[in-house]
């Protein structure tokens, strides 16, 4: 059973536990900036939305790469960026419809969230549960890919 990141953005504080999280699992340093995941917001309405890779079904930054440097990792259906095979060219940033594609100067290379290998540090470091690692089909996104299916339907139907 694959299983998603489940985002609350009523439950968020602002509290940065998920970028601190972050940052610390994937680059040993306790420093936000270099965070996978950031939390949005939204001074003037007092609201926090934490963001990061969806892992969209059709990875438009998978494809993109032109050197295959993005694959999927069947045990978590995370979209990996592999360091040995990314150039940095930083077209996958440019195709990413939400912006959760990073190049990292340091390294020369792009990053983005992989999961945490099925184990999201984000997730559980959250202590409002504002981020869960659950059942990805219980995400929602089945209930929006029948919308948008009706949706396509009926503007058919009108052409």
């Amino acid at each position: 059973m694959l299983k998603a990141l489940h985002i609350d953005p009523g439950k968020c504080t602002n509290c940065l536990q998920c970028e601190l999280a972050c940052s610390y699992e994937n680059e040993g340093v306790f420093n936000p900036a270099k965070s996978r995941i950031k939390v949005f917001t939204f001074h003037d309405e007092g609201r926090f939305v934490p963001y990061t890779c969806t892992q969209c079904a059709e990875a438009w930054c998978q494809q993109a790469c032109p050197v295959d440097a993005i694959a999927v990792n069947m045990a978590t259906g995370a979209k990996e960026v592999s360091d040995a095979l990314c150039v940095g060219c930083k077209v996958c940033t440019i195709a990413c419809p939400f912006g959760t594609v990073n190049y990292n100067h340091s390294t020369g290379k792009v990053v983005k969230c992989d999961l945490c290998g099925g184990d999201p540090a984000c997730a559980k470091a959250c202590p409002t549960s504002a981020i869960t690692f659950i059942d990805s089909d219980t995400t929602g996104y089945a209930k929006m890919r029948a919308w948008a299916g009706k949706t396509d339907s009926g503007a058919q139907a009108q052409a």
